[in-house]
C-alpha cells in the first residue's frame, strides 16, 4: 500500500460510521443486532430470538469451557476453575468518563475490568490486570442503566461519546458485556479496547456489536511477545484478528514504543499495518514508563528517549499512516 498524501489523510474515512452515530445519523451496531431476528419462526411471526440473544448464549457456553482467548484454557468456570487469566466472574475495577483517551473518543465512558490474558512485565495497569479478584461486581442491568445515564449528560463535557470496554483486557468478560448490552437501549458507540488475542469464535461474537476496535499492536515479532508478555504465537493471532476486526468495524490502533525495540517491534508492526489495513487511525504512543517488573529487563528498565519516539513517528509518517489527532 503506497503512503498517503496529506490531502488523502484529511479525507480519511477511518471513523465515518462512528461519526454518524455521534451525529444521530446511524444506530450503534449492537442496536441493529438486537433488532435482527433469528430462528425458524422469525420470518413468520417475529417470535424468534434476536441475533444478540444468540450471541449471549454462545458466549456463555464458551465461558463455561473457556475458549475466549487463544490460550484456550478450557477452564470450567461453573466448577470454580479460573484459567490462566484468573477471571471467574466479571469484576469492575473502575468506571468513569475518561478524558485521557484519543481526542476522537473523549469523553469516553470507560469500564475497567480486573484480570488480563497477557502478563506484560511492564504493564502500567498491573494493579488490576494481575488481580482478577479485585474490584466490585455490578449486575448487567445496573451497568446498562449507567450506560444510558452517561449517554444523556446535560452537556458535551459530561456526555459519553462511547462505551469503552477495557481492563486488564475485556476478553474474559465477553459474556457479561453482551448481556449488559442486551439490557441497554442507548444509541451509543461501543469500543473494544483490547490486546486482540481473542479466538476466531470470540471475534465472531463481536461482529455486529462493536463500532470501534481500539487495539494494542504491541510487537513486531513473536520472540519479544513471548519474553515481555509471556504470550505464544503473537503475530499470527493478532494480525489475523486485526484483519477480521477491520472487516466489520472501524479501528484505532495503538502502538506503545518500547525503549530498544524500534527495529524489532515498532518498524515491523507499523509496516504491517500500512500494508494490510486501510482507513484506520494509528496512535504511536510515547508515554512508556518502567512499571511492574520492567526493572528486571535491561532495555526497558528506563523511560523512552525523545529521540526514539521521534524516530517512531518518522517511520509512521513515512509510511503514510493516518495518525490520531
Amino acid at each position: 500500500m503506497p503512503g498517503r498524501t496529506s490531502t488523502e489523510r484529511m479525507q480519511s474515512r477511518a471513523l465515518d460510521y462512528y461519526n454518524k452515530i455521534l451525529n444521530g445519523e446511524a444506530d450503534a451496531r449492537y442496536l441493529i443486532t438486537k433488532r435482527t431476528r433469528v430462528g425458524d419462526k422469525a420470518e413468520k411471526d417475529d417470535s424468534g430470538g434476536s441475533l444478540l440473544d444468540s450471541k449471549v448464549e454462545r458466549a456463555t457456553a464458551m465461558f463455561e469451557s473457556c475458549a475466549l482467548c487463544e490460550r484456550r484454557c478450557r477452564a470450567h468456570r461453573s466448577r470454580g476453575e479460573k484459567g490462566h487469566c484468573g477471571v471467574l466472574d466479571a469484576r469492575i475495577s473502575s468506571d468513569f468518563l475518561h478524558m485521557g483517551e484519543e481526542p476522537e473518543l473523549v469523553p469516553s465512558y470507560t469500564i475497567f475490568f480486573s484480570g488480563c490474558t497477557f502478563e506484560c512485565v511492564y504493564c502500567q495497569n498491573w494493579d488490576i490486570s494481575t488481580r482478577p479478584d479485585s474490584g466490585v461486581s455490578i449486575g448487567p442491568s445496573m451497568l446498562a442503566r449507567r450506560i444510558e445515564q452517561k449517554s444523556k449528560g446535560a452537556s458535551v463535557i459530561n456526555r459519553a461519546r462511547n462505551v469503552n470496554w477495557v481492563g486488564g483486557d475485556p476478553t474474559p468478560n465477553l459474556p457479561f458485556i453482551l448481556e449488559t448490552l442486551r439490557r441497554c437501549s442507548a444509541n451509543i458507540a461501543q469500543v473494544w479496547n483490547s490486546n486482540m488475542y481473542l479466538t476466531e469464535e470470540a471475534m465472531a461474537l463481536l461482529d455486529g456489536v462493536i463500532d470501534i476496535y481500539l487495539t494494542d499492536f504491541k510487537y513486531g515479532n513473536d520472540d519479544c511477545a513471548r519474553r515481555l508478555s509471556k504470550i505464544p504465537k503473537y503475530t499470527q493471532i493478532v494480525e489475523r484478528n486485526h484483519i477480521l476486526a477491520k472487516k466489520n468495524a472501524e479501528m484505532i490502533i495503538r502502538h506503545l514504543v518500547l525503549p530498544g525495540h524500534l527495529e524489532c517491534c515498532t518498524r515491523p508492526a507499523l509496516v504491517w499495518i500500512s500494508e494490510n489495513l486501510e482507513d484506520v487511525k494509528v496512535n504511536v504512543m510515547g508515554q512508556y514508563r518502567p512499571e511492574h517488573k520492567a526493572a528486571d529487563y535491561e532495555e526497558i528498565s528506563k523511560g523512552l528517549k525523545m529521540k526514539e519516539y521521534q524516530s517512531a513517528l518518522a517511520i509512521a509518517e513515512d509510511l503514510g499512516l493516518d495518525l490520531t489527532e
